[in-house]
């Protein structure tokens, strides 16, 4: 398909965008030039279906140059961190939105061995070989809202060069059969590697700054951020506004003095069948059970949840920092984590996600 000139609801868009910004800040504006590269570029990205300059130059018919629009992208000075919040404010104000839930999660994405100019990379986990693959991870946050759902929050997450040394060397160590005395200390953390936990507060932390005005109901986050440092710091942020994660099952909760697993403790409290709505649309039968007890890993007491769906032989568990909650609507919240799910195909590149960024909602 031929692109003559940007799309005219495009080019309202980031003209929309454009003077979100200099509300702002007035002196970081986007010029003539970079609104219509920015517009160009937005609208090659809904017509050809990618991100790809040579398809950008194809479709322009010579307007635009393979090489002119790449070096727009990486030399010119576009405010690239307050597009993105700018954008954000003007679909939440378009769509009239006040209020909503928000969900962090993180993706793995593979790269080319040969890639290596690229930023964060570093091995990941391959959990279908079980091996290891070249590649970056991103924590990020989105937005759901009973009209839309968007991301408004991303950052790349890359493990201490020290750490992951230690933790090969730990891993020799124990294969030799060495005793703990003998293998080395785990080295202190790195400020300037945060851990994704710290990353997703930081996110958090973030957003509630670019838009004090918006009313958030709840956090949802998956077992990997169900930890007490992470619960207890992002409800603290929201003033104290519920946090739903899981926690593994053999962790310990605490029971008229008795300490147990959550699967034992569930295993003999079994929950009853209850209709829960996915997403806001279909209706399933789900196993439900919860207690509100002590969690030891977190030295407090927690609203726990054991779910189990149809198929399902084993439950999950969930917790939850706000005890007044009821047990139908902490499960309906954390169906809400499933959302995420569409927007990670769209974190699979750098220039991808800045462009992303750029549309916000696309």
């Amino acid at each position: 398909m031929i692109i003559g000139k940007p799309a005219p609801f495009v080019r309202a868009f980031v003209d929309a965008v454009d003077e979100a910004i200099r509300e702002q800040s007035p002196s970081h504006g986007m010029s003539a030039m970079q609104r219509t590269w920015l517009a160009f570029c937005v609208t090659a990205v809904l017509v050809t279906n990618s991100i790809c300059w040579a398809r950008f130059a194809r479709a322009s018919l010579g307007t635009y140059s393979l090489a002119a629009l790449s070096w727009m992208f990486r030399h010119s000075k576009m405010p690239w961190d307050e597009l993105f919040v700018a954008s954000v404010r003007v679909i939440l104000r378009h769509y009239g939105i006040t209020s909503g839930s928000l969900v962090i999660d993180d993706t793995d994405n593979p790269r080319s061995k040969a890639a290596k100019t690229l930023a964060h990379l570093y091995k990941l986990r391959d959990k279908e070989s079980g091996g290891y693959i070249w590649g970056q991870s991103l924590v990020f946050l989105v937005l759901v809202t009973p009209k839309i759902s968007l991301p408004v929050g991303f950052a790349f997450y890359q493990p201490a060069p020290e750490l992951s040394a230690w933790y090969k060397e730990e891993k020799a160590r124990k294969k030799l059969g060495d005793a703990k005395q003998q293998r080395p200390p785990k080295p202190p953390a790195n400020p300037a590697y945060p851990t994704k936990q710290q990353l997703a507060l930081q996110l958090l932390e973030r957003f509630h700054a670019q838009h004090p005005t918006l009313r958030v109901h709840c956090i949802t986050a998956d077992a990997l951020y169900g930890t007490a440092p992470f619960v207890d710091g992002a409800s603290m942020m929201f003033g104290g506004v519920q946090v739903i994660s899981q926690i593994r099952s053999n962790q310990k909760v605490r029971v008229h003095k008795s300490e147990q697993s959550v699967a034992d403790y569930f295993a003999t409290h079994p929950g009853t069948p209850h209709t829960i709505r996915i997403r806001g649309g279909e209706e399933v039968i789900a196993i439900v059970g919860s207690a509100r007890v002590y969690v030891c890993s977190h030295k407090t007491k927690r609203f726990v949840v054991a779910l189990k769906y149809a198929g399902e032989e084993t439950y999950r568990s969930l917790i939850a920092s706000d005890l007044s909650w009821r047990t139908l609507d902490m499960v309906q919240g954390q169906t809400l984590r499933w959302l995420v799910e569409i927007f990670q195909p769209y974190y699979d590149s750098s220039e991808r996600l800045s462009l992303t960024a750029a549309c916000g909602n696309h």
